[in-house]
């Protein structure tokens, strides 16, 4: 992966370059699903924290929970999700957009004082299309695109995920932009395009 490449994960369609990863154990929570996709996902956390060198942990000290997750048939029901609309601003008017757009899928990120992530809210619109993704490739996409702030382009083109002798996998090239961005000695956020260069040189290291 070239540092043009890496630089593009991270610029916005607005021309912005950000990077963001969690500046705080990841807590997450799943509505929506039963007990067996519950263990799918929560294996999927587990597995890319362990890529990035990343912490999950049972609580988080200011939001209980800090990355949910939900599951769902209708746009409609995030309106009844109780106190859902104190974590999302704008609830309603984003649901009308989203229905308007058709889209199955939306992320919400929360920054702290640093600019690192905090807290995300991934929905899941389960329509004909994503319900015949299986669950366990549809989980390591959604863990993957909320273990760090990508640009709202990184996958439009292409995936993040790679079929390997009939197995889903992560793609090694967007494996190695995770563990290169939780990098400590590079900072949770930046804003600097220069910054894809340090990810490069990162990833050329040996493991």
């Amino acid at each position: 992966m070239t540092p043009q490449e890496i630089e593009a994960l991270f610029t916005r369609e607005s021309g912005e370059y950000l990077f963001a990863r969690w500046g705080r154990p990841i807590v997450p929570v799943v509505f929506g699903v039963e007990e067996e996709t519950l263990a799918t996902i929560k294996g999927a956390f587990e597995a890319v924290a362990a890529l990035a060198g990343h912490t999950l942990a049972e609580t988080d000290p200011e939001l209980g929970a800090n990355c949910m997750v939900f599951f769902f048939r209708d746009w409609q029901e995030l309106l009844a999700v109780p106190d859902l609309d104190r974590l999302i601003a704008d609830l309603g008017p984003l649901v009308e957009r989203l229905v308007a757009a058709g889209a199955n899928q939306y992320r919400v990120f929360r920054f702290d004082e640093a600019g690192a992530i905090k807290a995300a809210f991934v929905f899941l619109r389960m329509d004909d299309e994503l319900s015949e993704v299986p669950a366990q490739t549809l989980a390591l996409s959604q863990v993957v695109q909320t273990i760090l702030l990508w640009s709202d382009l990184a996958f439009r083109e292409r995936s993040a995920l790679a079929v390997a002798d009939g197995t889903v996998i992560l793609r090694p090239d967007i494996a190695g932009v995770i563990r290169a961005g939780y990098d400590p000695v590079l900072p949770a956020m930046a804003q600097d395009a220069s910054h894809a260069l340090r990810l490069y040189a990162r990833m050329q290291q040996p493991n």
